[in-house]
């Protein structure tokens, strides 16, 4: 077995959700648990970071391993999903698990009947493998981030020295419940006994839920934004970098920009203050770790520019939460808005369309997975709330078509915006990477 055989039997053989949808969501702990056991419970041996949340847990996992990085600490980081790579699931210090250790994993699980015995999701075996690998290498931590949820999540098997939890919006309704106190019910499932806790974005009922689980299980709780109340105040942007000027390391400048990551670095230094008092940071550790996330772990897709002539931008948000920070920013562009907008088909898109700009011109696509909503859909549903467009099939051709729109309108600042999953994101990168 080569490696594109490998991955091709973990795409084809084995359900998964960011494929298919809920027909491969599988809640429940029990067959993750068989298949880590068949590997010696390799979680075991692991000193963890556990993030959850609905948006932002990405960039958090990423800022945090990034810290630890900086500081010298080999550092595992296992996120979801990925963009171009399978293997980007699955880092330590930043470099992708080698083709050789996936191809070894998959065989070993196929020699020992494990697959057909034990009927693992996609993301099961994923989660296992990541915790073998780290344990093979021997971390010194890992960072996990949730893959859907927390208190049924594969990852969920870990007893970790924090747990940090960003925000709560509505997504995955379907499986997590349809308020948002239902879902910060299943994302509190990963705080454990007697292990801290930071909270991010999180008021009223939503907290309660917290600090509720948080009593129970007896696991400290520090609230992030309490924290740092006056954190916006003492934040300005330079150039693509995120300045704070008041941190408990001093001033930092944060590699991400928006809205959405002030809050996201509010949570990140609460958890660096939690993680500094079992492992020394020092300031310039910090700072250099928050200046450098994309480069040192390679995060993309968080308005990521793909292009200056014309601006094109990408981000992979893709619910409630996620747009309210895009549509802000995006309503600060001073000139025309191109949208190359694609979403999946489970998605309740009613109360994020009317988030979008509404003096946008819409280039209605689907990404190149079987889960993508047919742009027919959204267009019409998108014409509902007065957005005004066109079809155009894939990500691809709608790009070039964007590039052309742009082209003929150079004098009114055009700027190209891609996102609405990850999967349109994904697709733009693969199409300009070519």
């Amino acid at each position: 077995m080569d490696y594109s055989q490998a991955v091709d039997f973990l795409y084809t053989q084995t359900p998964q959700f960011q494929q298919i949808g809920a027909a491969a969501y599988k809640p429940g702990l029990d067959t993750v648990r068989k298949l880590a056991a068949a590997f010696g419970n390799p979680q075991d041996k692991l000193k963890c970071i556990h993030v959850g949340g609905t948006n932002g847990k990405g960039s958090t996992s990423h800022s945090i391993a990034s810290v630890l990085q900086a500081s010298g600490k080999k550092t595992g980081l296992f996120t979801s999903p990925h963009l171009l790579d399978f293997r980007e699931r699955i880092r330590i210090d930043g470099k992708m698990i080698p083709q050789e250790n996936v191809v070894a994993f998959v065989e070993e699980c196929i020699r020992r009947g494990l697959v057909e015995e034990l009927k693992p999701s996609f993301f099961e075996l994923t989660t296992v493998m990541a915790f073998n690998w780290f344990a093979e290498c021997g971390t010194d931590f890992a960072v996990i981030e949730v893959g859907l949820g927390g208190r049924l999540d594969s990852t969920n098997i870990i007893t970790p020295l924090l747990s940090v939890i960003t925000n709560i919006s509505l997504d995955h309704t379907a499986q997590l419940g349809n308020t948002l106190t239902e879902i910060a019910g299943e994302k509190a499932g990963i705080i454990k006994p007697g292990v801290p806790v930071v909270i991010g974005e999180a008021e009223g009922e939503v907290k309660n839920v917290f600090a509720g689980v948080a009593a129970k299980q007896g696991a400290p709780l520090a609230d992030a934004m309490e924290r740092f109340p006056d954190f916006i105040s003492f934040c300005t942007v330079s150039g693509d970098r995120l300045v704070a000027e008041r941190t408990p390391f001093g001033e930092v400048t944060f590699d991400l920009t928006g809205d959405c990551q002030t809050n996201n670095l509010r949570t990140i230094l609460a958890a660096l203050e939690s993680i500094s008092e079992f492992t020394p940071l020092s300031d310039s550790d910090v700072k250099r770790g928050l200046d450098t996330v994309t480069s040192s772990t390679g995060l993309r897709g968080r308005w990521m520019t793909l292009s200056d002539h014309p601006l094109t931008i990408c981000d992979t948000g893709h619910n409630i939460g996620g747009w309210e920070y895009l549509s802000k920013r995006l309503s600060n562009h001073q000139g025309m808005l191109i949208m190359v907008i694609g979403f999946v088909n489970d998605k309740d898109i009613s109360h994020i369309l009317p988030l979008m700009p509404p003096d946008g011109y819409y280039l209605f696509t689907r990404a190149s997975v079987p889960r993508a909503l047919p742009a027919e859909i959204l267009a019409e549903k998108a014409a509902g709330v007065g957005l005004k467009g066109h079809i155009v099939t894939g990500v691809g051709e709608a790009i070039d078509e964007a590039r052309r729109i742009a082209s003929g309108a150079v004098d009114c600042n055009p700027m190209i915006f891609i996102g609405g999953s990850t999967f349109v994101v994904a697709d733009a990168l693969g199409y300009i990477s070519q």
